[in-house]
């Protein structure tokens, strides 16, 4: 397989309080894990930022205002409790989108079989009008926009490990049966939503898991719930929030995964990617706030990617 890795060091400058769990340390962990000989092959490209309208793919005009207009020319200021902006936050998030765009389009023209988007802020807690934990923008609804417009995709399949709950991405999508959106989570936990009972159009499905379930449950939810789902979609092009917080060691969650459950999940998205959408598989960065556990997840994660 053919792997491409998206990023670009504008989104060290998304600059976070002190003790702020998702710090530019993050990228910092996942450029060791590059130099490993394990990821040589990977082809490294520059996400460059996209143009501010295509924020409008998912989010209206007076968010996209909101966030401009709250950008700081010094300092960090608060959107809420826990979001946050300095002055290079507003380009870092452009910059976030730009490579999700970059990777769906590679996808779909063949130049790759799938990519992996290393970029910060985060985006799937961004709802249609609402920036709020710790993302901005929703740069995975705005890729699956994109490919619907730009490459004529019938449907898009966006799964979500992140151990939150993607409730911007259900927020965007949950009246749109052309994107399907499954998510494995922790619930209760932080946004609060998530519920088997939320299906939208009967394009939602939620698979949320409780403290201390472990890989058993993981497993179990994705074989039961996400990946019939996933495989009944059909989809043209498969989005992956890949948040890496559930693992063992993260301070934010308790489901206490290991490095092998996200080389298994990334393999049974894969094997639906190669029935369903020629392999077109675009996975991008979401949370994962223990360095070492991380990089574990996320290598294991890239390196199934990269070996198909």
């Amino acid at each position: 397989m053919t792997t491409e890795l998206f990023k670009n060091p504008i989104c060290l400058e998304h600059i976070v309080p002190v003790g702020h769990p998702e710090r530019p340390d993050r990228l910092r962990a996942l450029e060791q894990l590059f130099e490993h000989e394990n990821f040589q092959t990977l082809v490294t490209c520059e996400a460059k930022a996209a143009s501010p309208d295509a924020v409008l793919l998912a989010h209206p005009e007076h968010h996209l205002k909101k966030v401009q207009n709250a950008v700081p020319e010094t300092g960090i200021i608060k959107i809420d409790g826990e979001t946050t902006m300095s002055p290079f936050s507003y380009e870092a998030a452009l910059t976030a989108i730009g490579g999700a765009m970059k990777a769906v389009d590679d996808v779909f023209e063949q130049k790759t079989d799938n990519a992996f988007v290393a970029t910060r802020p985060p985006g799937h807690h961004a709802e249609r009008d609402t920036a709020m934990g710790f993302c901005l923008f929703n740069q995975v609804a705005i890729a699956a926009r994109h490919a619907q417009q730009k490459h004529g995709a019938e449907r898009v399949a966006i799964v979500d490990f992140d151990v939150h709950h993607g409730n911007g991405t259900q927020d965007i999508f949950y009246d749109d049966a052309s994107v399907i959106y499954c998510s494995t989570h922790q619930m209760p936990l932080f946004p609060g939503t998530g519920a088997k009972g939320e299906t939208g159009k009967g394009n939602i499905t939620n698979a949320p898991l409780s403290a201390n379930d472990g890989s058993d449950h993981f497993r179990e939810a994705f074989k039961t719930r996400i990946l019939p789902a996933l495989e009944e979609a059909g989809a043209d092009l498969i989005l992956i929030s890949a948040g890496f917080d559930a693992h063992h060691r993260d301070p934010l969650a308790q489901i206490n995964l290991v490095a092998d459950d996200f080389d298994w999940a990334t393999a049974k998205i894969m094997d639906i990617a190669e029935k369903t959408a020629n392999n077109r598989l675009v996975s991008v960065l979401e949370g994962g706030y223990d360095l070492l556990g991380l990089a574990e997840s996320a290598g294991a994660h890239i390196y199934r990617l990269m070996r198909g």
